[in-house]
């Protein structure tokens, strides 16, 4: 009997380093964002926090509901880079 729960300690402290593993990697990939085509400017951007506080004050400023960025028609995308590269020396 007790040669089945020899190895539990070792089998839980693998899968415990194996979640730590998986929530990091996560994480990691959130807060790179995205990369983004403006076929208006014929460019990429990536679409990281700091994307997202431009992205949140056009929203404010065009009176718009909070949507994701990514949700938005193609034309609500395109307004907002148009938007976006008008912002003197933020891109």
């Amino acid at each position: 009997m007790d040669s089945c729960f020899r190895h539990v300690p070792s089998l839980l402290y693998v899968t415990a380093m194996l979640v730590l593993a998986a929530i990091v990697s996560c994480a990691a990939r959130v807060s790179t964002g995205y990369r983004v085509y403006d076929p208006g400017y014929r460019d990429y951007h990536v679409f990281d926090a700091n994307e997202v506080g431009f992205y949140n004050r056009w929203e404010d400023e065009t009176h718009r509901d909070h949507r994701d960025y990514r949700k938005r028609p193609a034309a609500e995308q395109g307004d907002y880079w148009t938007w976006r590269h008008s912002q003197h020396g933020s891109l």
